[in-house]
């Protein structure tokens, strides 16, 4: 299971809205940062930012060849996400099936 700063970095580098469109983009494939810079309004070493974000988070891993830095999805690390959101959510589910019982009971209590 993914720890407490790993899970704190990803969320971090999940709440931009240019870094979420980055990850949707690269979800159909790899691409090159100069194609996935292309259409956001902003100039590369902004961009570049992102990326590095992105990296550092293990959202995301590069690659240079030559001249040409290529990303991709760490599916590794979303599956650490997905695992940490999947607990969350058997917690979630937990307390409201605890909810109903109360509810329920109480109302049958008063019939």
């Amino acid at each position: 299971m993914a720890n407490q700063n790993d899970l704190d970095t990803m969320f971090v580098a999940l709440s931009d809205p240019t870094r979420r469109r980055m990850i949707r983009r690269l979800g159909r494939g790899p691409a090159s940062v100069g194609d996935l810079a292309r259409p956001f309004p902003m100039t590369l070493p902004s961009f570049m930012k992102h990326v590095r974000m992105l990296e550092t988070s293990g959202l995301i891993r590069t690659a240079k060849s030559g001249r040409v830095r290529t990303c991709t999805l760490n599916r590794d690390q979303f599956m650490l996400l997905e695992g940490w959101l999947a607990e969350q959510r058997e917690i979630w589910e937990d307390r409201t099936d605890r909810l109903e019982n109360l509810v329920t009971n109480d109302q049958e209590a008063q019939s």
